[in-house]
C-alpha cells in the first residue's frame, strides 16, 4: 500500500507519460497546467518525490525524469488495475496481432509474425524464445532512441541480448506477464532497458516467451497489454 497522496501518484504517472512521449525532462510549469495548481505547489511535490527516489533531476535540466523506482511503482499500478482502461489504440493493435498470427499458418511463421508485429507496433526490439529457437528483430528501432546514443550503453544492450536465453532461465518470468525495469535486469543493469515478457505454453517448450526490449522510457500501459495478449494468442495458435 502506497503512502503517497493521490496527487503525488498522479504526478509520478504524468512525469512518466510525458517523458515517454517527448523524451525531454518534465518541468513544473507543464505539470502545473495539467493539474491546474501553482508551479510552486508542483515544485514542492516534485522535491518530495525526488527525495523519496521516484523521480530525479538530470544535471543539464530543470525538469525531472522517472527513476527505476518510479517506473516500478507505475508498472505495479498498471498490473493491479488488471487491464482496466485499455485504449482504442491497444484494442486495434490486438486485433491486428490476432489477424496476423491466425493467418500465418505454420508455428514457425506464427512466431515470426508475432515478433515482427511487436516491433512494428511498439518500436522496440521484438523477441521470442521457443525451445532452443530464438527470434529477435528490431535492433535499428532500439538504437535509434536517444538513450542509446553512447557506445557504452549500446554494448550493455548487446550484452543483454546476447545472453537472453540464460537470462530468462535465471529470471524465470512468471505467466502471463513480467516486467524487468533497468537495474532489475541481472544482465545489463546499466543499459537503461526494460524487458516486457510473456510466458506461455507451447508444444515445443513449457518455457516459451514472447516480448519486447526497449528503453525504460516507453508506453508501459499499451506495451504490457499488447505483450500479454500476444502470449495468449500464440498459446492458442500453437496448441
Amino acid at each position: 500500500m502506497s503512502n503517497l497522496s493521490n496527487r503525488q501518484q498522479e504526478i509520478i504517472s504524468a512525469v512518466i507519460e510525458q517523458y515517454a512521449e517527448v523524451a525531454v525532462p518534465v518541468g513544473s510549469v507543464t505539470l502545473a497546467k495539467l493539474f491546474d495548481v501553482s508551479s510552486a505547489t508542483i515544485r514542492a511535490e516534485m522535491a518530495l518525490l525526488e527525495e523519496l527516489g521516484y523521480i530525479e533531476q538530470p544535471h543539464t535540466s530543470a525538469g525531472r525524469i522517472p527513476t527505476d523506482k518510479g517506473y516500478r511503482f507505475f508498472v505495479n499500478q498498471i498490473a493491479e488495475s488488471k487491464g482496466a482502461g485499455i485504449s482504442e489504440k491497444v484494442a486495434r493493435e490486438e486485433k491486428a496481432m490476432q489477424s496476423r498470427i491466425a493467418s500465418a499458418g505454420a508455428a514457425d511463421r506464427a512466431i515470426q509474425s508475432a515478433v515482427r508485429t511487436l516491433v512494428e507496433l511498439t518500436g522496440n526490439v521484438g523477441l521470442a524464445t521457443i525451445g532452443n529457437s530464438i527470434y529477435v528483430r528490431g535492433f535499428s528501432n532500439l538504437f535509434a532512441q536517444p538513450e542509446f546514443a553512447a557506445a557504452q550503453t549500446v554494448q550493455q544492450v548487446a550484452g543483454l541480448l546476447d545472453n537472453i536465453e540464460p537470462w530468462l532461465k535465471e529470471a524465470a518470468p512468471n505467466k502471463p506477464l513480467s516486467v524487468f525495469i533497468g537495474s532489475e535486469n541481472p544482465i545489463g543493469k546499466a543499459s537503461g532497458c526494460t524487458l516486457v515478457i510473456s510466458k506461455f505454453s507451447s508444444p515445443f517448450s513449457d518455457k516459451s516467451y514472447v516480448g519486447v526490449l526497449g528503453p525504460t522510457r516507453q508506453d508501459y500501459r499499451n506495451v504490457m497489454n499488447l505483450v500479454k495478449h500476444t502470449g495468449h494468442m500464440l498459446e492458442e495458435a500453437l496448441a
